[in-house]
């Protein structure tokens, strides 16, 4: 006989999430993680009194699969909201805000007659995103057989609009600044910034995960458990072996890939963060900052301009995220001098934070779903089951949780 009903390998998102349906259906699970905390790629760690998020990550209220996972409360979450919009640094030396004119009709004649991109283009813009928010998500999964710039070019969006407003916008999101990930996706993304709030709760992203694992029954997370070989029915770790009538296995696609041999997985993107302490904040604006000269800033924002609770009383975080490792640390520091329109000789460099496996990287011609049941009573789930991002995670947890249950009679 199984020592357990069900094996989850990992104890990031997908993980807590597929344990959270089948234990609430009174499924006995054990989750296990090599490392010391829930959360997977997902972490926050304090340090000098400032709570340092592992790469810049934010969560939006959008998401479907985040309120189903906390049963539509996320108040607890203790949320803080960014503005909806961009500050966008232009060529010409001047700082542009454009703001959602949906969510503040006050800004919406300043956007409109602003002189960053003409004014046909953003008529444009909002005529595809118009299109966007009308097609229903299971019609918007099916157009993955384009890239995001063939999207753009169809939808005539060319020229200023792209160059400086869209690919600054999106290369942070996407990891990737050639525009070659799925269109289906990234239309999926652009409704959720429409429909949402961009946020982060006020304990760090950590507290998503943790809220997750501490509702979880008693005994079922099992951390500091790393494991080294899954097959069907057992799960070895480095001092014993357990066995189970499932096993879903819901790490980072690199890990899965070496679990799971012959397993698809997908290229991994990388990201770095830099956090800097300024004496005074460059802008009281919770305002995602971009360069629509193409530095090597993708994005950058004053985290306590939002929250307040990411650092000590009085003082100020900055996070600033670029694509691919980290580079000079003064390089970036000039970048930012630039962008905020500040000095920042005097900017303390707290931490780099780089993550090379960051995102799963999603080209066109991939659909928005892969398989979770393998057979023989293996099972997968992670963001790189579905789309790279917090609603995918959680979405592959379900998913995989649902062929468990089916796999196992109900």
């Amino acid at each position: 006989m199984a020592a357990h009903d069900v094996i989850v390998v990992g104890a990031g998102l997908a993980g807590l999430r597929a344990a959270q349906v089948l234990t609430r259906r009174g499924v006995d699970v054990v989750v296990l993680d090599g490392a010391d905390r829930a959360g997977g790629r997902i972490a926050t760690d304090v340090v000098d009194g400032f709570r340092l998020d592992r790469g810049f990550q934010v969560l939006n209220t959008s998401y479907p699969a985040l309120r189903a996972a906390f049963g539509g409360r996320l108040g607890p979450l203790r949320l803080r909201t960014f503005e909806s919009g961009a500050a966008i640094r232009g060529g010409d030396g001047r700082l542009h805000t454009f703001s959602n004119p949906a969510r503040r009709p006050s800004q919406a004649w300043a956007t409109a007659t602003d002189g960053l991109l003409p004014v046909w283009d953003k008529a444009k813009l909002v005529a595809w995103t118009a299109r966007v928010l009308a097609s229903p998500p299971a019609r918007t999964a099916q157009l993955i057989d384009r890239s995001a710039a063939q999207e753009f070019a169809a939808a005539g969006l060319d020229g200023p609009v792209v160059e400086r407003f869209l690919r600054p916008f999106l290369s942070g999101v996407l990891g990737e600044s050639a525009l070659t990930t799925s269109s289906a996706y990234v239309r999926l993304v652009w409704r959720s910034f429409a429909l949402g709030t961009v946020a982060v709760p006020g304990g760090g992203m950590g507290a998503l995960p943790a809220r997750l694992a501490a509702a979880l029954p008693a005994g079922t997370l099992r951390l500091g458990r790393s494991v080294t070989g899954v097959r069907a029915g057992v799960v070895h770790t480095s001092d014993e072996e357990l066995t189970a009538r499932a096993v879903v296995v819901a790490t980072d696609p690199v890990t899965a890939g070496r679990l799971l041999p012959g397993l698809a997985t997908p290229d991994m993107l990388a990201l770095t963060t830099y956090y800097h302490v300024p004496p005074v904040a460059p802008t009281r604006s919770p305002l995602l900052h971009l360069d629509a000269a193409g530095g090597p800033v993708a994005n950058t924002v004053v985290l306590t301009a939002a929250a307040t609770e990411y650092a000590p009383a009085g003082q100020a975080l900055v996070s600033s995220t670029l694509l691919g490792p980290a580079i000079d640390e003064t390089v970036v520091r000039r970048e930012l001098a630039r962008i905020y329109g500040v000095p920042t000789d005097d900017w303390a460099h707290l931490r780099t934070s780089e993550i090379r496996e960051a995102l799963p990287a999603f080209p066109a011609g991939r659909p928005l779903r892969s398989d979770v049941a393998l057979g023989d009573g293996l099972f997968v789930a992670g963001d790189h089951r579905d789309t790279p991002s917090q609603q995918g995670a959680l979405v592959s947890g379900r998913r995989a949780a649902e062929a468990v249950l089916a796999a196992l009679g109900g």
